[in-house]
């Protein structure tokens, strides 16, 4: 499969030399669990799109600090594009910011998380046992980072996962949508590297706990594996 990542961010200081760029972090997660695809990724901060959408078997949308209801304009252009990429029923994955701007494109509610800012290690229930790979599973735990979240189903979606902090943590569209609120591409040093920046937010009680938290991993695998096969069991969509 040829994938096209839409990386929605760009990194900078220690993160850059470790892990480069978002769209980086997702090929080297694919890559992991054995998926044997190409990628391009292109910046859309800077305006950058493939010529055309059709030669991909599928689109990623990485996270951003920015939000999906922005008036920016280059949110503004990506929220165009995504809204033609669904009215074809092109194959997409959306994550943290990725997974809302989708949302919002469905007409779903988006907005800043009523509890506050979501860090750190979630467990969210789980509800569908029919997507592959899923059968026995009840709930899943990933890292998170994010102030913003999907506030309420988007219309033609069927939810995946849920938390009484996040209850949109992951939604599918059929078989080309697949859209989850976590970092699935985190790992512990990233996620801890994001905690540090708002321990001063969080307070010291919270950012302990939150820290002693990521000690105990994360499923973002298991996601892996899974966006793996909804994609390449699906079949392909006209673009």
């Amino acid at each position: 499969m040829k994938i096209c990542i839409l990386d929605n961010d760009t990194l900078d200081g220690e993160l850059a030399r470790r892990y480069t760029s978002f769209g980086a972090m997702f090929v080297q997660l694919f890559n992991s669990v054995g998926a044997q695809w190409t990628y391009d990724i292109f910046s859309t901060q800077r305006g950058e799109y493939p010529a055309s959408f059709d030669a991909y078997d599928a689109v990623l949308l990485t996270g951003s600090a920015s939000d999906a209801f922005s008036d920016e304009a280059w949110v503004v252009e990506l929220r165009r594009r995504v809204t033609q990429l669904l009215a074809e029923r092109k194959k997409m994955v959306g994550v943290c910011f990725g997974h809302q701007l989708i949302g919002l494109c469905m007409g779903g509610p988006v907005g800043r998380a009523p509890q506050g800012w979501g860090k750190g290690r979630m467990a969210y229930d789980w509800h569908r046992q029919d997507l592959p790979n899923c059968q026995d599973r009840q709930q899943i735990a990933l890292y998170v980072s994010h102030q913003d979240q999907v506030l309420a189903l988007p219309p033609g979606a069927s939810l995946v996962a849920s938390s009484d902090f996040c209850p949109v943590a992951a939604f599918t569209v059929d078989d080309y949508v697949f859209c989850v609120q976590a970092h699935p591409e985190f790992d512990t040093f990233f996620s801890q590297y994001l905690l540090d920046e708002h321990r001063e937010r969080l307070g010291e009680a919270e950012y302990a706990a939150k820290s002693k938290g990521l000690l105990a991993g994360h499923e973002g695998g298991d996601v892996a594996r899974l966006v793996v096969a909804f994609l390449e069991n699906s079949p392909r969509s006209a673009g």
